[in-house]
């Protein structure tokens, strides 16, 4: 689980091919398209990468009025089952709280 430290360490590198920002809540298929990136891992950083939903993805600021709901969640978390990447990818979601976020 990353810490709010950390989360803030990848809000601020904001030209980073590990890290997709998005002020989105709903478009999937963005969101489909960055995982999939992140499990090609073309560079080879043999490092996890990460989607943050509720930041900006040109400065990095957390938008607060975004509300990141079970619901939510619930919908990132099916994205690894719902059959458009193939083969599966291994990925984890969860809620990290920052100060202006909800």
């Amino acid at each position: 689980m990353l810490t709010a430290e950390e989360v803030k360490t990848l809000l601020s590198d904001i030209e980073s091919d590990r890290v997709e920002r998005t002020i989105s809540t709903t478009n999937t298929d963005k969101f489909g398209q960055a995982i999939c990136a992140f499990a090609n891992d073309l560079p080879n950083h043999n490092l996890p990468g990460y989607l943050i939903i509720g930041a900006d993805d040109k400065t990095g600021s957390v938008d607060g009025s975004i509300k990141i709901t079970d619901q939510l969640l619930k919908n990132l978390g099916g994205i690894k089952t719902d059959g458009k990447l193939q083969p599966q990818v291994s990925m984890t979601v969860e809620k990290v709280s920052l100060e202006g976020g909800m």
